[in-house]
């Protein structure tokens, strides 16, 4: 065998030396390739009886865009050759290895995290055929959405809106005659239901990914090539240090605790724990007023937890507009749920098995005590035990890492997504953003995240939903706008179902009439706001919606005649007129 050493001109990127190697793929004379673009070079082991040194020049200029500008010289050889690191006890060699060919230690692509965007990023990586590595610490496979978020919390909220309807009525002449709650039962069906869905949508989608290796431990930055992969309590990689030529760090977040005197040394839940427990609790203490915090409050409630909730702010869900804590709030507390906000926490503390928590409003004090306490006050992304030191990785203020639309960070080969960046914190973004930062890393597209439409909903009863910016942002922006707001008491659908709980408001631009936004307080409100989100998305104008056919009888009917109120009065109107 004999070794060809040659200097490459018009690489570009990474994906430049892919382009090149895969030229060679099953080439018979070629026993091993290493083309390397940031020193410009290609280094190939071949057997001379079936190619020559000609012939391997004559494949690199045959793809047009790249030509061997000489052969490397002794000097410029030495410089590139292999490099050792030695760290903490660990070793790893420094070599180029051509893409999908990587082995060993060795990858293509080292994905840190086992969330929604991680997998997103290790399918599109298969498709690609990179050789992809994917350590995950903390919890199972599948990340939060999976084992300890949306799955099992729309479980638990479905049973307690069954729980629900089997005891209250909106009809006069129908007399519920109450509920017989297996709790425990419930949160076995909640386990099954996670993990089968972990199973079936996560581990099963990637078991047959030749190019994708998986292993348990926490990992953390050496360099910006290099992760160490410390033991996992549960066994798993073991100590090792691991090479990749891109990575992405998708390491999710979690619970962020706020400084309550007590808080730390006091026994506390979080939906990470919460979801599992099958001896329900009596009462409940939630702290917070988030999405997270409202969807346990009223599902425990339901399932006739006694629950608290208790909020600093003086509404709930307090990044919106007050209009939709105060609609929220109204149904919430006439459903019996004990809600309190603009509260200062003095201090938390356990006494006799019991939690207390002693706050203060308006210089009265107030003291709250259940069994046990959920803690919701918002999230806080995973970077403590990534090493982000070693490599000068840029952060926000809050901790997140900065990202541009490409989900770029300032480090050319390390990218970003899920809620441990500083984008929208959702499970369909997060995947999302997995997937374009591949493409962007290893095909040299330049794929960008757009959020300007982005839906959302928060899973309460009713639901609050929403899409594009709220009147506040708008005049932020100095945009001129107009809102327009119809209560359900005036749609169909609602009167007829005797649930005329909450609105639809509509955000305009009075100089296009375009949508630019829209909020949705409804019971299955969320089922209205992607319509909008692609009114917004394709520049529909208001004008548009007030003049197209919806079926009658239906919810979606309101975004009609929301529209209508912007020029009509339409309690006026009758039936399907416009």
């Amino acid at each position: 065998m004999k070794i060809a050493e040659f200097k490459i001109k018009g690489m570009t990127c990474d994906h430049c030396a892919q382009t090149i190697a895969k030229k060679f793929s099953g080439n018979e004379g070629i026993v091993s390739k290493d083309i390397n673009y940031p020193s410009g070079s290609g280094k190939f082991e071949y057997d001379p009886e079936k190619i020559s040194r000609e012939e391997i020049a004559a494949i690199i200029d045959s793809t047009g865009n790249y030509k061997v500008a000489g052969e490397m010289t002794k000097a410029e050889v030495k410089s590139n050759q292999t490099a050792t690191i030695q760290t903490d006890g660990y070793q790893v060699t420094d070599i180029a290895i051509p893409l999908g060919e990587a082995g060993g230690g060795q990858f293509d692509l080292i994905i840190i995290g086992g969330g929604s965007a991680a997998f997103s990023a290790a399918i599109k990586a298969d498709s690609m055929g990179l050789t992809t590595l994917m350590v995950n610490g903390g919890l199972d496979f599948g990340g939060t959405c999976v084992n300890v978020g949306c799955v099992p919390s729309k479980n638990l909220i479905r049973a307690g809106e069954t729980a629900y309807h089997a005891t209250h009525s909106n009809f006069a002449g129908i007399k519920p005659k109450g509920v017989d709650i297996d709790f425990a039962q419930v949160i076995q069906g909640k386990k099954k239901l996670v993990a089968a869905l972990q199973q079936k949508k996560y581990m099963n989608v990637v078991g047959g990914y030749e190019n994708l290796k998986m292993v348990e431990g926490w990992a953390e930055f050496v360099d910006e090539k290099t992760i160490k992969v410390a033991p996992f309590p549960k066994g798993g990689a073991g100590g090792r240090l691991y090479k990749g030529m891109k990575f992405l760090i998708a390491t999710g977040a979690t619970t962020s605790l706020r400084t309550i005197e007590g808080l730390k040394e006091t026994p506390f839940l979080t939906n990470v724990s919460l979801f599992d427990l099958e001896q329900q609790p009596e009462s409940l203490i939630v702290l917070g007023g988030g999405y997270i915090a409202l969807e346990i409050a009223q599902a425990y409630h339901r399932l006739g937890t006694k629950v608290t909730l208790l909020q600093r702010s003086p509404f709930v869900l307090s990044k919106l507009t007050p209009d939709i804590s105060d609609e929220l709030l109204k149904h919430l507390r006439r459903e019996g749920m004990d809600i309190q906000t603009g509260l200062t926490f003095n201090s938390v503390k356990e006494e006799n098995g019991r939690i207390k928590v002693q706050t203060e409003k308006h210089g009265e004090a107030k003291l709250f005590e259940a069994e046990k306490l959920v803690v919701a006050t918002g999230t806080k992304p995973n970077t403590e035990k990534l090493g982000l030191e070693n490599i000068a990785l840029k952060l926000t203020k809050s901790g997140h890492i900065e990202v541009n639309e490409k989900m770029e960070t300032n480090l050319r080969n390390i990218f970003a997504a899920g809620d441990v960046a500083d984008t929208p914190a959702f499970v369909y973004t997060a995947a999302f953003e997995g997937r374009i930062a591949v493409e962007n890393a290893f095909s040299g597209t330049e794929n960008k995240a757009d959020y300007s439409s982005l839906p959302w909903v928060v899973f309460t009863d009713p639901q609050v939903a929403g899409t594009g910016m709220d009147e506040a942002e708008a005049k932020a922006l100095n945009i001129p706008y107009e809102v327009s707001k119809l209560e359900l008491k005036d749609v169909p659908r609602a009167i007829a179902a005797n649930d005329m709980r909450g609105f639809i408001k509509l955000i305009r631009n009075t100089e296009t009439d375009k949508l630019i936004g829209a909020r949705v307080v409804a019971p299955e409100g969320g089922e209205l706001i992607q319509q909008l989100s692609m009114a917004i998305k394709y520049g529909i104008t208001v004008k548009d919606l007030a003049e197209s056919l919806y079926p009658y009888l239906t919810l979606s009917e309101g975004i009609k005649l929301a529209a209508i109120t912007f020029g009509k009065d339409v309690s006026k109107l009758s039936c399907c007129a416009s």
